[in-house]
């Protein structure tokens, strides 16, 4: 039998390899901004064409590289900065392991420009699927120039699988300012097929919060900082008067990279307890400093997943440090917060002099003198006393518990239009009797599906009609949403939306759909953004779908909310009137069903 063992060549290994490192022009736009960081440059500059596919370019001003470090760089695991495993445990930089470049090169045409300050020419070298095409001197100035051409080119499956270039440019922005907020000492700027979308100078880090998010932002923002034996923790959060229906603007850093944790999340969650409202996010911008020993940033491929030696410990004090902060700031509700300040002092009378009040008494009042007469009037009225109790003595035997025709009445199904046909339990579902079962509906999915149904009959079959508002509104947002409901207006506007400006951070809308109460439109826009950032639209099914289907989620009835008799049975008569009644618009499972025989068969 031959052998069936043999090594892969280098350029399919670089491909499989890529397949972990390169996800989509967002990875790339990660690890090229990560190395001009770690080359120590002052100012970046980032040029992306049709959402990085056609063309991702790094320029920055750093220490550069020699003419064998540029050709070395492209080798699998070349890295100047580990030489043993101990290495690992003690990271300073951002790369480490060295197959970035290795992999982009697999999948793309590269081409690299470099120069160190003390030479007098620089090197170019170009590459296109592992395959070297050039490598010469060249007249560059200091600093590198890397430029990434067609990605995936030679592996068109891999190409067909990236999302509409909004999505793409979206990821690409979400890297750009986490990697610039990590770093506000550093210069960055982005362009867009030549537009520039952000032009961010050196400065401290409050300042790099309202430049990506904008000058409102501002006064929202309470510092952070604590020193404690294990971690220092400082940056910012932001009031709970502003905290957002979305997870947006949630910021955690780790020695200056930016990291992914629910656990942490949840510990400034907490520092907010009671002060905000059900479904309700705060937002925060927050670095910790510990010792490079105890956390381990190698466990996940894009190193945003990461952990540490005392996860229990830095989490007790990230809870402390946001809740004094809250308190410290006079953001936290005072005890006294329900004071009457009608009982306050009036101030004319708070520094005068207090005199004793004098007591005087009757000496010829006599409490019994009247009690003979009152008592011979109660007996002339005694009567009195025991009329009108007819109808009142009729009422009540209606309800003596021990009338076998009521029993009957309440518990078997009779012709009487007031039975109760439904029962609502933990403010969460909806029972009722069918012919041979019970029937358990949750009201959050049922009006869910409720809505989404009305609202494509509405879009699809009807026109849309749109609410004219007296006084446009004006909604602050982010510079990343305002282009996401650009790049949506027209669906948004088919919907209902009339919209009379777009700035940079707010959008202006003087019309909205019938269907949207005006209390709800900033969650409903704000649910609309996350459906859109999320990608939940599926391959069959088009924006539109997913922004009817967020809008239905908001609009929803939700749990926890008490529901009347009639209340209920509209739920149950529409839900059962909908095309498709036993899923919601995102897939789960709205009612269940409990057959009699099943129900008795518990009593054996």
């Amino acid at each position: 039998m031959t052998d069936i063992i043999h090594l892969l060549p280098d350029h399919v290994a670089n491909q499989i390899a890529a397949g972990e490192v390169v996800q989509r022009p967002a990875s790339v736009v990660k690890e090229l901004l990560e190395n001009a960081i770690d080359a120590k440059a002052s100012s970046i500059k980032l040029l992306i064409k049709d959402s990085g596919k056609t063309l991702i370019q790094v320029i920055d001003n750093g220490i550069g590289m020699s003419q064998t470090d540029a050709r070395m760089s492209f080798e699998r695991h070349a890295t100047s900065k580990i030489k043993s495993a101990f290495d690992i445990y003690a990271l300073h930089t951002k790369g480490f392991r060295g197959e970035a470049l290795a992999s982009i090169a697999a999948i793309a045409q590269v081409e690299l420009k470099t120069k160190q300050e003390n030479q007098d020419l620089g090197s170019i070298i170009k590459i296109e699927g592992s395959t070297i095409s050039l490598q010469e001197m060249i007249n560059t100035p200091k600093g590198t120039s890397i430029a990434v051409k067609n990605l995936f080119f030679n592996i068109p499956a891999r190409r067909n699988f990236l999302k509409s270039n909004a999505v793409e440019t979206r990821h690409i922005i979400n890297e750009f300012q986490r990697i610039a907020l990590a770093h506000a000492d550093i210069s960055f700027s982005l362009y867009h097929n030549d537009n520039e979308v952000y032009h961010l100078k050196s400065e401290n880090f409050r300042q790099r919060i309202t430049a990506i998010f904008g000058d409102r932002i501002n006064d929202k923002l309470v510092p952070i900082n604590e020193t404690t034996d294990l971690v220092k923790i400082y940056g910012f959060i932001t009031s709970p008067k502003f905290a957002k229906k979305k997870r947006g603007e949630q910021f955690f850093f780790a020695n200056n990279r930016f990291i992914k944790s629910n656990y942490l999340n949840h510990a400034v969650t907490k520092a907010y307890d009671g002060l905000l409202s059900s479904g309700y996010f705060p937002s925060y911008f927050l670095f910790l400093e510990v010792d490079a020993k105890t956390i381990d940033i190698n466990i996940h491929p894009t190193k945003t997943e990461v952990k540490f030696e005392n996860e229990s410990d830095i989490y007790a004090i990230i809870r402390a440090t946001v809740k004094h902060s809250l308190g410290q700031y006079n953001i936290a509700p005072l005890l006294d917060f329900n004071r009457d300040t009608s009982m306050d002092i009036p101030y004319k009378f708070k520094d005068s002099i207090k005199k004793t009040p004098s007591i005087t008494v009757d000496t010829n009042f006599n409490p019994f003198k009247n009690e003979v007469n009152s008592q011979r009037k109660e007996k002339s009225n005694w009567e009195s006393l025991y009329t009108d109790t007819t109808i009142e003595s009729q009422e009540f035997t209606k309800f003596d518990t021990n009338n076998s025709d009521l029993q009957m009445e309440l518990f078997n199904d009779t012709k009487d239009t007031h039975q109760i046909k439904s029962l609502q339990i933990q403010r969460k579902y909806i029972i009722s009797s069918l012919k041979n079962s019970l029937i358990v509906i949750k009201q959050n999915l049922a009006s869910q599906r409720i809505i989404y149904e009305d609202l494509l009959t509405k879009i699809t079959v009807e026109e849309a009609v749109s609410q004219q508002l007296l006084i446009p509104i004006e909604i602050e947002f982010t510079k990343q949403d305002v282009a996401v409901l650009f790049e949506t207006k027209e669906e948004l506007e088919n919907i209902g939306f009339q919209f009379k400006e777009f700035r940079s951070d707010c959008i202006i809308i003087d019309g909205i759909p019938t269907t949207i109460p005006q209390d709800k439109l900033v969650t409903t826009l704000e649910e609309i953004i996350d459906s859109i950032r999320l990608e939940t639209a599926q391959e069959n099914f088009g924006l539109l779908d997913t922004i009817i289907k967020s809008m239905a989620k908001s609009l929803a009835i939700k749990t926890g909310k008490i529901l009347n008799l009639k209340e209920q049975e509209e739920i149950i008569n529409k839900l059962f009137s909908c095309k498709e009644p036993n899923y919601s618009p995102y897939g789960k499972t709205i009612h269940t069903n409990l057959h009699f025989n099943e129900l008795e068969q518990k009593f054996n």
